[in-house]
């Protein structure tokens, strides 16, 4: 049986587990009775910690939120995953989280005993990070959390948006969820003005702010990733190219990313695919790994890299020539003499 202060710790560390416990449950983990459960339970309330109890036969105890923050009990695994968690957002898209980030790894790192602070450290010493080809945009987190918030108390949020062509416009939308593909974050929202779903870069809305009304909650038309993955990926293709792909559109769908281009059907044995890239030679290549015929409609400058490649390709690997005569184990003659 363990000691009281060690018993109060398991039973805290229990708690902090997202579930309710009945106390016959924490009893047997503990090995005590459900009287002791029910002492150990008061014990922690004088002490401050908000647990709280429900009646009946799925009633049980739960750790409420409090006005301090407990100590947090964590196993081998949970300590190691947090530090590499901190480590990374201190060098993440976020700002304001560095400073933050790297204080809280401090403390934990202090406290780590050193078995797990031997492998948090390796992992930090012997793991290079490879930059990314271009510094991605930076968010406030301040930015970040209002429009979180707003889209969980389903609040119409009001902001100014910087577009492409560098004007500003203020926008009024019903926020539905933030988005953070790659080095980016992005809001899908519907905008009732335009009576549509829009997506916006985060780093571009300015001021973000509550406008107090509260709206009924749609069903977006697709899913949110997949609408992010497309809209970014076109609005940022210098190429585009319609391609017509002589296979079943379900078939091409599924050998193509989203991100790549979309499908459309035209008939049971044909399909249009809308692409487009930074580069022509990535078009290229997607077109080329679908393994099917295809034929560009209105990109000549892909169509001519195309029949470019396709000759490379026919230099690299040159028809085989006519068979040389076998010679290995045939009989040698033996000159006359």
């Amino acid at each position: 049986m363990l000691e009281t202060s060690a018993r109060l710790l398991r039973l805290l560390s229990l708690l902090q587990t997202p579930r309710e416990w009945t106390g016959t449950e924490l009893a047997d983990r503990l090995e005590v009775s459900t009287r002791t459960v029910r002492n150990d339970v008061e014990r922690l309330r004088t002490l401050g910690y908000p647990v709280h109890a429900t009646r009946g036969a799925v009633g049980g105890y739960r750790l409420g939120a409090g006005a301090a923050l407990p100590p947090l009990l964590l196993d081998d695994e949970e300590a190691v995953a947090v530090a590499v968690g901190l480590r990374t957002a201190a060098g993440g898209t976020v700002a304001g989280v560095e400073e933050t980030s790297l204080r809280a790894l401090a403390k934990l790192e202090q406290v780590l005993p050193a078995r797990l602070r031997r492998r948090v450290n390796a992992l930090h010493s012997y793991t290079v990070r490879v930059p990314h080809d271009e510094p991605g945009p930076r968010v406030d987190a301040d930015t970040l959390t209002v429009i979180s918030a707003a889209c969980r108390d389903r609040e119409r949020l009001r902001f100014d948006y910087a577009r492409h062509d560098g004007t500003t416009g203020r926008r009024d939308v019903e926020p539905y969820r933030l988005v953070n593909w790659g080095r980016r974050w992005y809001l899908v929202a519907y905008d009732p003005e335009r009576a549509d779903w829009r997506t916006f870069r985060v780093d571009r809305i300015g001021t973000p702010a509550p406008a107090g009304l509260r709206f009924p909650p749609r069903e977006p038309p697709e899913d949110v990733v997949d609408r992010v993955r497309r809209g970014v990926s076109s609005a940022a293709w210098r190429h585009r190219a319609r391609i017509t792909v002589h296979a079943p559109a379900e078939v091409v769908a599924e050998r193509i990313n989203p991100a790549v281009g979309t499908v459309e059907a035209v008939d049971p044995h044909t399909c249009v695919l809308h692409t487009g890239a930074d580069r022509l030679e990535s078009v290229a290549v997607w077109v080329g790994l679908l393994g099917v015929d295809f034929t560009v409609e209105d990109q000549p400058e892909l169509a001519e890299l195309l029949r470019t490649l396709g000759e490379r390709y026919l230099r690299a690997a040159p028809a085989p020539g006519p068979a040389a005569p076998a010679t290995q184990g045939a009989r040698r003659e033996t000159p006359p003499r």
